[in-house]
């Protein structure tokens, strides 16, 4: 549904590529009478209103220039998915061939901190380890281009694999089972990291994101994102993820920029992780009842953890009894959800 001209030439060029039947309709009443019964609905950025009681467009259609303000409607809008054209050409089309099939692929589980510090990076490598301890495949993918590098945190950086610098290139299908033998090993699970140095990586686009994230939806059967809390990150990763993991430290201060954050989220199933102990100074279901979100684990203050993440021991400390109890409790908690 759009009519902006320039959006329905890209959509028809992509659609006759892959053998879609497309059809186009220029606003709401026009589209009313086959949004339910579409196979997929593609909605361009110039359009403010839906049909009512309607189910939400699965991917919001923009253009190259539109900036952040493009993510920011698809969240108003209710949008499954962003793509900007004509950068994004290869993955919607590949998305589009494959939107009949009947196997989703795997789980990808976003995780960002309601504000800095709040150990988003922590609890998304522990939830990875404790996932491959019980034989899930699972894949860790590093979010946050300005983060310095997730590997790190893992002493994994001569690990020998890809990083996203060589897979900047990358766009439309990626096979699964070549991007898995291409990535590094940590923990029992893999991993794809910016690299942890001071030298300045290449930009990777929203293209290149997207069919990474898809080939391992394919190839795993959890994908984790520490997804950052940058709008980079966010426009980047956090639209191509099933379920998000807000952590935050149970303060007063965090619960108010948790609530911002939530704002730039994508309309996703959100749930919260606490930090601290019962002591702490803001209760974890009041922070949880504020935000609107169920709150899904209360993540230990271990003595160490900050200096375990700064020379790569969050593996050793993820052995523990108190980290593997919170981890599986989340896990088990995310597969209910499934189930």
């Amino acid at each position: 549904m759009t009519g902006n001209t320039r959006l329905q030439a890209e959509m028809e060029r992509i659609a006759a590529a892959v053998g879609a039947s497309l059809r186009t309709a220029v606003d709401s009443s026009e589209a009313l009478s086959v949004w339910d019964s579409a196979r997929m609905v593609l909605l361009g950025s110039d359009i403010r209103e839906l049909p009512p009681r309607r189910r939400a467009p699965s991917v919001l259609l923009g253009l190259n220039g539109e900036g952040d303000s493009l993510w920011q409607l698809g969240a108003a809008l209710g949008a499954e998915r962003v793509a900007v054209l004509p950068e994004a050409a290869a993955w919607l089309a590949e998305h589009l061939s494959r939107s009949h099939a009947p196997d989703p692929g795997g789980l990808v589980l976003g995780v960002t901190g309601g504000c800095g510090g709040a150990g988003a990076s922590t609890v998304a490598v522990w939830l990875a380890q404790e996932a491959a301890i019980h034989g899930v495949r699972t894949l860790l993918v590093d979010g946050d281009p300005r983060g310095g590098g997730l590997e790190l945190c893992l002493a994994a950086e001569d690990a020998p694999g890809l990083r996203w610098p060589d897979l900047a290139g990358a766009s439309g299908s990626i096979d699964p089972g070549q991007l898995s033998d291409s990535l590094p090993a940590a923990g029992g699970f893999s991993f794809l990291s910016w690299p942890g140095s001071r030298d300045r990586a290449p930009d990777v686009g929203s293209g290149a994101v997207a069919a990474v994230l898809d080939a391992g939806r394919r190839g795993y059967e959890l994908v984790i994102v520490d997804i950052g809390r940058g709008t980079e990150s966010l426009g980047s990763f956090a639209w191509d993820c099933d379920r998000i993991l807000l952590v935050a430290p149970a303060q007063l201060r965090a619960a108010v920029a948790g609530a911002r954050l939530l704002q730039e989220l994508p309309p996703v199933e959100t749930a919260l992780v606490i930090r601290g102990n019962t002591g702490s100074s803001v209760d974890g279901p009041l922070i949880a009842e504020s935000l609107g979100l169920p709150l899904h684990g209360v993540l230990p203050e271990l003595r160490g953890t900050t200096g375990a993440a700064e020379h790569g021991r969050l593996l050793e400390f993820g052995k523990r009894k108190a980290v593997r109890r919170f981890a599986g409790s989340v896990l088990q908690l995310l597969d209910d959800g499934a189930a």
